[in-house]
Order: C-alpha cells, then sequence, then structure tokens
C-alpha cells in the first residue's frame, strides 16, 4: 500500500505566491522567472483569492491585442473558482480530481479557505512511480478502479 494517502502529506507548502494588488505584467515576470505555469493568488493574511497561470496570460494577449490594454489589475484575470481540495483529500481522490478537470494544480485549503500547499499533477506522477519501483506488483484483472466499478465495489483507497 502507497504510504502517502492524503493531501497533506503530498502538498507543497513552500509556494511562490501572487498578490491581489499586483499588474498583470509583474504576475507574468514572476511566473518566467520562476519556469511556473501558474500561481495561487493569495490575500495579505493568506486567504486564497484564486488561481493566475498561463491560461491567463494567453487571455490577457489576446484581450491586449484586441483592445490594446497596456496594463490591468491582476485580479481581473485571475481564476476565481477553481478546483480546490482540503488536507485531507485522499491520493485516489486527488488522481481522479486531476482528470475531470482541465487543471495542473490543486491548492489545498483549510476550512476557513487559506492556502496551506499545493499538488500537481507532477507530484501525484512522482509518488506513484516512487511506489511502482518498490511494489510488490501482481497483475489485477481489469486494474483497480475498473475493477472497482465492474463489481459495484468500493474504490479501494
Amino acid at each position: 500500500m502507497m504510504t502517502i494517502k492524503s493531501a497533506r502529506e503530498l502538498m507543497v507548502q513552500n509556494l511562490i505566491t501572487l498578490s491581489p494588488e499586483m499588474e498583470v505584467l509583474e504576475a507574468f515576470d514572476v511566473l518566467l522567472r520562476h519556469r511556473i505555469s501558474g500561481a495561487p493568488v493569495v490575500n495579505r493574511g493568506n486567504r486564497f483569492l484564486g488561481m493566475f497561470s498561463e491560461k491567463s496570460c494567453m487571455k490577457y494577449v489576446v484581450d491586449s491585442a484586441y483592445e490594446g490594454l497596456p496594463s490591468v489589475p491582476l485580479m481581473s484575470l485571475v481564476d476565481r473558482d477553481p478546483v480546490v481540495i482540503d488536507c485531507n483529500t485522499d491520493l485516489l481522490t486527488i488522481t481522479q480530481t486531476f482528470l475531470n478537470a482541465a487543471c495542473r494544480r490543486l491548492p489545498v485549503l483549510d476550512e476557513s479557505g487559506k492556502l496551506l500547499g499545493q499538488i500537481s499533477r507532477r507530484d501525484v506522477m512522482g509518488v506513484f512511480r516512487d511506489y511502482m519501483k518498490t511494489a510488490d506488483r501482481k497483475p489485477v484483472e481489469g486494474g483497480l478502479y475498473l475493477s472497482a466499478v465492474n463489481d459495484g465495489g468500493r474504490r479501494p483507497f
């Protein structure tokens, strides 16, 4: 069985974050400088406000071409309703969430909406790959997930 079972154990806590007061081009610079595809936007109390991503940047590029916008507030391009999880979300649910949602990262929030950390698709891949290197793999007919669906049973995790 995998040793990492929840978002609390998998999440990265030392994150690059953006301030809602930033201008869009400042946020571009942060993403480019740190070679990241997106970052959470948080207020001074670390309350999660949304995600700014490469997709946000592309929207700004298109809007600028049509409307000639020299600068706009960051929050006008932030996804204010991204998929988020809490720290008790299990690994299989995290993985299924990535399959269902068009996102590269999942912010992990506490019950008051404060940002605790973040999990990327790559984080999940790394954990699973490390597990598969050490696991005693035995063939399972139909795979774990599919066998649970076909048998009408519960998820194995």
